[in-house]
């Protein structure tokens, strides 16, 4: 059983970085990816997938891409297909207690029928969901995931999560899919996130619908782990030698969730690192340009300027916290050993005054912002101290991840 060590400078999930080094982790975990499966002798190589020809429009078989256009259309901000949550919306609606939930399929030709009326009628808000079973919402939901032109986990690196099941230890196959959950596309990484908590809830009510880990994990991997756009007839041959494997693969992937939706700590360190060797560099070619123009006077007189606010004046041990959005803007913070990032966002909500502060503690977080990062959301067990010493650069700003 897997757990996460506790690390005084906070867990890094997922979304809790800023843009700019989200890009870092990328690049980072495809250099990891490719040595770890180096190291244990098994090729990873991306894959190319046959061109095939893709709907523009609709809802199956057309790319994750243009579903979430469609969407955001309609419902702006939109990062999950709306058809697949209005279906795990609609399994849910009539009960996760429905024995054989998953496992057994809707009636073929009622099937074909759902789809093209849903074509038809999803986006225009007149399609009648009370004639869709259980069974037909869990069939049609699993036929998205299928119907797909590129598949859900992506035609460059579908086989390297179906080799996860060559991976020696159960620790190293977690890495693996850990590094591989990390390199997917946002769009395909929400949507993937979505399914796992929605397969986790089924799993949770085994006792009334005898769907155990295993049972799902045996019923959702070929929908997820079949494509056959790669041109090879070995992989259509295989198949059948395959399913076990990725069974268990995706068994890791349901039980696993929370893990692989983390940052590992080494990567974060990796990008503070990069980004204070780029601060070095970006300062070296700025001292060298103003060295040439012999402008010793101006560069003294930028180089104050360019102090941040409140350097003089808080003491060592202290921070300033920034909470423009809040009553009180601006708080000095003593550092101690037991400071949590929590208890300073508790502390500045402590401090209300008449109905300037609306916001809730679960809406409001501590970032750190600069220095050797770019901006990263804190969890509220993040101790301060360790961290501060890690980046002493940093800005500390409250505000909600909304803004």
């Amino acid at each position: 059983n897997f757990r996460l060590p506790k690390d005084k400078t906070g867990t890094t999930k997922i979304g809790d970085l800023a843009p700019q080094d989200m890009k870092k982790v990328y690049s980072l975990a495809l250099i990891e990816l490719t040595a770890l499966y180096d190291i244990l002798g098994t090729e990873f190589k991306q894959q190319k997938a046959v061109k095939i020809k893709t709907k523009d429009s609709g809802l199956f078989g057309v790319p994750l891409s243009v579903l979430l256009e469609q969407d955001q259309k309609k419902l702006p901000g939109t990062k999950i297909p709306l058809i697949f949550q209005k279906l795990i919306a609609h399994i849910e609606e009539a009960t996760l207690e429905t024995e054989g939930l998953l496992r057994i399929p809707g009636v073929a030709t009622r099937i074909k029928s759902l789809c093209q009326e849903l074509e038809a009628k999803f986006y225009e808000g007149t399609f009648n969901w009370e004639n869709v079973k259980q069974h037909d919402a869990a069939s049609l939901l699993k036929l998205f995931i299928r119907e797909l032109p590129q598949p859900l986990l992506t035609v460059e690196y579908l086989k390297a999560f179906q080799d996860v099941q060559n991976l020696p230890t159960k620790k190293q196959q977690l890495q693996a899919l850990n590094l591989l959950v990390l390199l997917l596309p946002e769009a395909n990484r929400d949507t993937l996130k979505v399914l796992l908590e929605f397969l986790q809830r089924v799993i949770d009510n085994r006792e009334k619908n005898k769907m155990t880990l295993k049972n799902v994990a045996m019923v959702m991997a070929p929908n997820l782990f079949t494509f056959h756009g790669f041109g090879s007839k070995t992989i259509e041959q295989s198949e059948f030698v395959m399913a076990a494997g990725t069974a268990n693969v995706m068994r890791f992937m349901i039980q696993y969730q929370k893990l692989l939706w983390t940052i590992p700590k080494f990567i974060v360190n990796q990008v503070r690192k990069q980004n204070t060797e780029r601060q070095k560099k970006e300062k070296k070619d700025k001292a060298m340009k103003k060295l040439l123009k012999k402008m010793a006077y101006d560069r003294e007189k930028h180089e104050k300027q360019e102090k941040t606010p409140n350097e003089a004046d808080v003491p060592q041990g202290v921070i300033r916290v920034q909470a423009p959005h809040l009553s009180k803007v601006s708080m000095a913070i003593q550092l101690t050993e037991e400071l949590k990032a929590g208890d300073i966002v508790a502390r500045f909500l402590s401090q209300k005054s008449g109905n300037v502060q609306t916001l809730k503690k679960e809406e409001v977080f501590l970032y750190e912002i600069g220095g050797n990062i770019g901006e990263r959301c804190l969890d509220d067990d993040t101790y301060m101290k360790d961290l501060h010493q890690l980046n002493p650069n940093a800005e500390w700003v409250i505000k909600s991840k909304q803004s």
